[in-house]
């Protein structure tokens, strides 16, 4: 199994978050809040739910996927959201 993930979280306001880390829920807990280090991104406007997490091989490719992610427009993202949330049965 993978110790890298890509995941998307969803903010209070319905922005989109892209980042990556090797333990995901432990990153969801920074960003709101309950432990030091979570991003600025989600300062005046909280982190709700991770939306979306995809294994991948390494630090390298979780970079490299991350970079992808980011430069899809939003359209886009919903849609990568949506295929996952089916394909894990989450929606």
């Amino acid at each position: 199994m993978s110790d890298w993930f890509v995941y998307m979280i969803r903010s209070a306001s319905g922005k989109l978050y892209t980042g990556i880390s090797t333990d995901v829920e432990r990153r969801f807990q920074e960003h709101a809040g309950e432990r030091p280090n979570g991003a600025r991104f989600f300062r005046g406007d909280p982190p709700q739910e991770i939306v979306y997490r995809e294994a991948v091989a390494n630090r390298a490719e979780a970079s490299r996927r991350e970079a992808e992610i980011k430069k899809f427009n939003r359209s886009a993202k919903l849609k990568l959201i949506e295929h996952y949330q089916q394909d894990n049965s989450l929606g």
